[in-house]
């Protein structure tokens, strides 16, 4: 990811170009009290509202610019020369302040020879003011060196600035390349866990299929029926996974999908689900898995449980959340071993518990013949300091 380089030249200039005008007007209207013919400061006033203006506009509809400093610093030049012709006095000082810095912006530190022209002229311009004035000097012959003080100020903050976004696209970079990797990763375990094993026992007995049907035709023709099926379930967990990878969409909020997949699963089942969730806003690792574990649990309610009624809330505490997901159906016995669940083809189960510890929690099923199951993930989230970290 580039980082376009014109972006911080044109934010400070666009400060610069208001800070300028400021005090230009600001300097112009002070005087108003004190001259005897207000007509140059307020035509000096006139001149610095309107390139102020022009300057803004133009840095808005081209930032690029700033990548043309002789044109930049050439007119801007000629400013602070008319400003110079119409009062050569505090509006003046000010308008060579902000060429300085403006010069500052476009060329670096560089412009400090800009700032240097500046500060010379404007001791000439104060010597003539001093020999028509020659109170409060040291006042007056501090402007000129604000030239330089403002080109110098004006370059570092530029730079500064510039370093500031690129590092900041860095992190927002490996940011992505983080969260792209995790997806892909993701559903690298999906595909394995799912697609992957069932293509394999397909692939097995497809290859014992040849030899069969010559020696074993019984054989064959299971075989054959093996092929088929896997086939099928291969094609259905495929479905099945990418429901899965659509089930979350990170930009809704989290209650809302979770509603969603409830409501969905109501309407093909029709079997009432009672939802009640508290604000969160998990990670989005986080919310894919428990995503999963609540279409999973809703599945086996609707697959082996005869529930009439099932309640799915999440509670939201300071450091985890906690997904729970009952039914009133005819239960089950949960075994001491759960070793004995996959040997009782009972995957479903484990599925959701292998999702809860990748997402660094624990799952809990509590089952009992006739009384129900009640299916709970807790999932810790990270802590703000954690969060924040790129």
């Amino acid at each position: 990811m580039t980082v376009d380089r014109a972006v911080a030249p044109a934010a400070v200039g666009r400060a610069v170009l208001l800070g300028r005008g400021a005090a230009t007007l600001a300097a112009a209207g002070t005087g108003l009290r004190l001259a005897a013919d207000p007509r140059p400061l307020l035509l000096a006033a006139g001149i610095a509202a309107a390139t102020t203006a022009a300057g803004l506009a133009v840095l808005s509809r081209d930032p690029y610019v700033v990548r043309r400093p002789v044109p930049v610093l050439a007119l801007d030049g000629l400013l602070v020369l008319g400003v110079l012709a119409v009062d050569p006095g505090i509006a003046y000082f000010c308008a060579a302040a902000g060429a300085s810095a403006l010069a500052g912006v476009v060329v670096g530190l560089r412009a400090l020879v800009i700032g240097a022209a500046h500060a010379a002229l404007g001791y000439a311009v104060a010597a003539r003011v001093l020999a028509g004035n020659p109170a409060h000097a040291e006042f007056v012959l501090a402007f000129p060196i604000a030239c330089v003080l403002a080109a110098a100020g004006a370059a570092v903050a530029t730079a500064a600035l510039r370093r500031h976004v690129e590092l900041s696209v860095r992190v927002v970079a490996s940011a992505q390349r983080a969260a792209a990797a995790g997806e892909r990763a993701r559903l690298a375990r999906e595909l394995h866990d799912s697609v992957a094993k069932t293509l394999r026992g397909v692939s097995f007995a497809a290859l014992a299929l040849p030899q069969s049907l010559r020696r074993h035709p019984d054989l064959a023709e299971r075989l054959a029926g093996t092929v088929s099926e896997g086939a099928a379930a291969a094609a259905r967990e495929a479905r099945d996974l990418l429901d899965g990878l659509r089930s979350d969409e990170p930009d809704r909020d989290f209650r809302e999908v979770l509603e969603s997949l409830c409501a969905r699963w109501r309407q093909s089942t029709g079997i009432p689900v009672t939802f009640d969730a508290a604000p969160c806003d998990p990670p989005v690792a986080v919310r894919y898995e428990l995503c999963r574990i609540l279409q999973e649990a809703l599945r086996n309610a609707a697959r082996h449980s005869g529930a009439t009624a099932v309640t799915v809330r999440l509670d939201a505490h300071p450091r985890h959340l906690t997904l729970r997901i009952g039914d009133d159906g005819r239960g089950f016995r949960m075994p001491a071993d759960p070793a004995e669940l996959r040997a009782g083809h009972h995957y479903g189960i484990l599925g959701m518990s292998e999702r809860a510890r990748s997402a660094g929690g624990t799952l809990r099923v509590s089952s009992t013949p006739g009384g129900g199951t009640a299916v709970e993930a807790a999932i810790p989230l990270p802590s703000p300091a954690t969060a924040s970290r790129p």
